[in-house]
């Protein structure tokens, strides 16, 4: 993925996930890039590091792409967006930084 790594994470029935994986979609193909990884944050493989964060969160190279830091646990993920999720526009932003 020209050396940028994006991860989905989120856990089956979280109700914002499916519209913040539009987002995330449209984004990863303007940027060009091949796909993403989609993590269950709910699934006892899942590593350590990844199961504390909210459904959803989209990390950009391992960073969350509003800037903020992983929680105590997991739970729901309300975004201060009209959608409520990322919009397309930040993630591309991000992308386009790690990029750089």
């Amino acid at each position: 993925m020209n050396g940028i790594r994006v991860q989905f994470l989120a856990f089956d029935g979280c109700p914002l996930a499916e519209a913040a994986r539009k987002e995330l979609d449209a984004a990863v193909s303007e940027a060009g890039l091949a796909g993403y990884e989609e993590i269950d944050i709910l699934n006892s493989e899942t590593p350590e590091d990844l199961r504390g964060w909210g459904s959803p969160t989209i990390l950009v190279n391992g960073a969350d792409v509003t800037g903020n830091t992983k929680g105590e646990g997991v739970g729901c993920r309300i975004y201060a967006t009209e959608s409520r999720v990322p919009e397309t526009a930040l993630i591309l932003e991000r992308i386009s930084q790690a990029k750089a």
